[in-house]
């Protein structure tokens, strides 16, 4: 069974100050991209580094998450700590998901150079980190998602299929 872990972080949503709208919104996008049966693991916790680590951790080791997305925290504020959260917890680096996360960005806003989403694997499981903004999550998902699955296949995680009308990944044919 495919398993994927949503985390938002944002000290304002994980204090009731307002909606988890990043975390809704991945949610949304994946309910319409994906063809499997899927179960997730979701939270909404505060821009502290080690509670990010121990998420992270937690459903990666303990709830067996094959995809982590998390949801904020990526820009260059005092208390954003993702991706520091995340490189600590990986083995490997993935850090063409926020190249080219920031690059289709910038030809939409030029603030997007501010952000400093990245990607890893730990374990068999691809954690990547998206922006907190929803359109911005949407336009972030679009130009990754195609590489995710085939990453997840080489990691050994839990296959991923797609609607192929919603969203075509890349998988190189079989010789």
């Amino acid at each position: 069974m495919l398993k994927i872990g949503i985390i938002n972080v944002s000290d304002r949503a994980s204090f009731g100050v307002y909606e988890d709208l990043p975390g809704q919104e991945v949610r949304k996008v994946l309910n319409q991209w994906l063809s499997v049966d899927w179960q997730e693991a979701y939270a909404v916790i505060p821009d502290e580094q080690n509670l990010i680590e121990q998420t992270l951790v937690d459903f990666s080791d303990n709830q067996k998450c094959s995809l982590i997305f998390t949801t904020g925290g990526t820009g260059p504020a005092v208390r954003d700590v993702t991706p520091e959260a995340t490189d600590s917890v990986c083995s490997k680096s993935m850090p063409g998901f926020g190249e080219w996360m920031r690059a289709k960005s910038m030809e939409i806003v030029p603030t997007a150079i501010l952000s400093r989403q990245t990607a890893g694997i730990r374990g068999k499981c691809l954690i990547v980190n998206l922006p907190g903004k929803p359109k911005a999550i949407l336009e972030c998902m679009e130009v990754v998602f195609p590489a995710i699955p085939y990453c997840v296949d080489l990691i050994e995680g839990a296959r991923i299929e797609t609607n192929a009308d919603q969203m075509k990944v890349f998988r190189p044919k079989s010789s």
